[in-house]
């Protein structure tokens, strides 16, 4: 596995209907919502590592703490940055940002896990097949 503490990645976007807290159910007020800031950092995070991983190996997100610090109305810009801070064995944190065009908006810790895809696949087999029972 070739990652290392400092990769990065930054995404921008522009909020959305689709973005906003009143759209998703989180709120009733017309600007970018939580669960919408919530994808866009763990996207961000897994952008900076999932193309450093070997073959059939790909991250999912174990822990998230977000501080939505600000609002930001729709048709304003945004942008996530995503900085792996810590790697130890399979677990990769980072730290994310959220700014605005004005101000940081939003940050948070967040935990991604290393995953072999044929053994999570054989997983998620399993439990399929516990349900059916």
């Amino acid at each position: 596995m070739d990652i290392v503490q400092g990769m990065r990645y930054e995404k921008t976007l522009v909020v959305e209907d689709s973005h906003i807290a009143s759209h998703l159910g989180s709120g009733g007020v017309p600007v970018y919502a939580t669960p919408a800031m919530v994808l866009h950092m763990e996207e961000s995070s897994r952008m900076a590592v999932d193309p450093h991983l070997p073959p059939r190996h790909a991250t999912v997100g174990s822990f998230i703490a977000v501080h939505h610090l600000a609002p930001t109305p729709k048709g304003m810009r945004v942008r996530i940055v995503a900085e792996v801070v810590k790697v130890e064995g399979r677990l990769i944190t980072f730290k994310v940002e959220a700014y605005d065009e004005v101000e940081l908006v939003g940050r948070a810790d967040h935990v991604r896990a290393v995953v072999d895809l044929d053994r999570f696949g054989g997983k998620i087999a399993r439990k399929l097949e516990e349900m059916r029972k």
